[in-house]
């Protein structure tokens, strides 16, 4: 079993009014994770409606009706989690060598995640990822792992509190990103080779302290999933180098970052109303 609890608090110079809040807190249940209790508590009072989204996530709105000086919203979660550290990935005979093609159904249905998301208009971006295809054909398995390595040879892991992704570009340039920025790169680069890819934001579990993340025993984390026939959608965490499911646990997936946050709201006011926020996840 795996327990998570997730704060959020902001506090902020005078009451204000605040707006409705999206919450993306709930995990996301699969083959080898299962949802056991879900519970969220919110200071002030709220009200709270659920609905999932075009993704399958499942999202809760808050809103508020009393002027306040602070918010709190915690959720608890206990997971029964059965993922392999190295798994083995049943590839479809027609995709096991890049390039392959999509059949005309899995491309319809992917849509916008073949899509690059950012401007790339001198092909930078997909010249720096197509330098990964060493032979052609080569092993769709092994160029998608190859990018997932190459990405932390080229980009050191810095963790950032400000709001807001790099571009792709503006990573490669720095030489230097957050989780959420490696991920952002990851999917970029996968579909400028022509892969279906979304982002992912979850919890990573490092209660081992192994493992590259902001806090030492857990801590929010985005990575990256790729569509490959046969597989299904197959995890990357180019932060951490690693490929699976093992150590991440998956809240909400999306065709780019921002439809991803966990915790995104507004409040009547003044642009400088915000004093400070603090967010703290421990696992056990």
């Amino acid at each position: 079993m795996l327990a998570i609890r997730h704060r959020t608090s902001y506090h902020y110079r005078q009451q204000v009014q605040l707006g409705p809040h999206r919450l993306m807190l709930r995990p996301r249940e699969g083959h080898d994770i299962g949802l056991v209790s879900f519970d969220l508590d919110i200071t002030p009072d709220a009200g709270i409606s659920w609905a999932s989204d075009v993704a399958g996530n499942m999202v809760a709105t808050a809103t508020f009706v009393a002027m306040t000086d602070s918010l709190m919203i915690e959720s608890r979660s206990l997971l029964r989690t059965g993922a392999v550290a190295w798994p083995i990935f049943d590839i479809a005979t027609s995709a096991i060598n890049y390039p392959f093609r999509y059949s005309d159904d899995d491309w319809t249905d992917l849509g916008s995640l073949t899509v690059m998301q950012y401007p790339d208009d001198a092909h930078r971006l997909r010249d720096w990822a197509q330098a990964f295809v060493g032979v052609n054909p080569t092993d769709t398995l092994a160029l998608l792992k190859d990018l997932n390595a190459g990405i932390p040879n080229w980009i050191s892991y810095q963790a950032r509190d400000d709001e807001g992704t790099q571009s792709p570009l503006e990573t490669l340039d720095r030489g230097w990103g957050s989780c959420r920025d490696f991920a952002v790169l990851f999917v970029e680069a996968a579909r400028g080779l022509g892969f279906g890819a979304r982002i992912v934001s979850g919890y990573l579990d490092n209660r081992l302290e192994n493992l590259i993340g902001r806090h030492a025993s857990g801590s929010t984390h985005a990575w990256a999933e790729v569509f490959v026939p046969g597989a299904g959608w197959i995890t990357f965490d180019p932060t951490n180098r690693s490929v699976g499911g093992f150590n991440l646990v998956p809240v909400a997936v999306g065709r780019e970052i921002l439809q991803v946050t966990p915790v995104s709201g507004s409040y009547g006011g003044p642009a400088d109303m915000l004093d400070y926020m603090t967010v703290k996840v421990d696992l056990h």
